[in-house]
């Protein structure tokens, strides 16, 4: 599964699945440039990705501005040179009934789930295309091939995301790119740990029975690991995945067959 000689950008790479994914790619060889809102992260992820021994740029950027996104990629490419490889991992889940649902929790779904991967893709397609290999892979979710209470405008992003894979992949399946999604289930990381606080704020029902009633999601009975995610990921963006692309694969433990 080498990767040396190429290059990755990972979004939302600061903690959780996107850390373990920029650390993942690192790990087999890639050069990987760390984006996320919060500097400190991501400047220590891209410390632990020149432990590894590939180049490392971090790269503060709210994804769902473009004006950021295109600086974004101008300051990675300065650092790293082209972008080979693409990991959006940016991503935020609110969650409210859809007659509470604001604006502005609307708003913050759409253009960080589904605009940000959009604006990253726009930058990224043409230059893979025209040098004839790329590697696009975004974080969606199990949420977005079904429905849940509470999270109509998380789903509905990660549902808009695997429409916009989709018709990426077939624009550039003959140019060497492919373009998949992930969409795990609940996974351990920071962001599932601020949902049961949500859940446990509105409700009041214990942390821990919150976090079992996830686990009891999945017929595996547990939530999954960001290592998993990454090493799916990782997959993806290796030549032995070239026949793969327009795909959104679930990591799931079976909650979808």
């Amino acid at each position: 599964m080498g990767l040396e000689g190429r290059t990755a950008l990972v979004t939302g790479g600061g903690r959780g699945i996107g850390r373990a994914v920029a650390l993942s790619l690192a790990g087999a060889g890639a050069a990987v440039g760390v984006s996320a809102r919060t500097r400190e992260q991501v400047e220590g992820v891209a410390e632990l990705v020149r432990g590894r021994g590939p180049k490392a740029a971090a790269v503060v950027a709210d994804v769902s501005r473009p004006e950021e996104v295109r600086r974004l990629f101008q300051e990675a490419r300065s650092a790293l040179g082209p972008i080979d490889i693409l990991v959006n991992g940016a991503g935020v889940a609110p969650s409210a009934l859809v007659a509470k649902t604001s604006d502005e929790l609307w708003r913050s779904a759409i253009e960080t789930n589904l605009s940000g991967p959009f604006y990253c893709m726009r930058e990224a397609i043409g230059p893979m295309a025209e040098r004839g290999w790329g590697r696009i892979v975004t974080i969606a979710s199990i949420a977005g091939k079904t429905g849940y209470p509470y999270i109509a405008a998380y789903a509905a992003s990660k549902h808009g995301v695997l429409g916009l894979t989709k018709c990426a992949a077939l624009e550039v399946a003959a140019k060497g790119v492919t373009v998949n999604a992930v969409c795990p289930g609940y996974v351990d990381t920071p962001m599932t740990d601020a949902s049961v606080a949500r859940i446990v704020e509105k409700t009041g029902i214990p942390a821990a029975d919150v976090r079992k009633r996830l686990e009891d999601m999945s017929p595996q009975k547990r939530l999954f690991t960001a290592e998993e995610v990454a090493a799916l990921v990782l997959y993806l963006c290796g030549e032995e995945a070239r026949g793969i692309t327009g795909q959104a694969l679930s990591l799931d433990g079976g909650s979808l067959v």
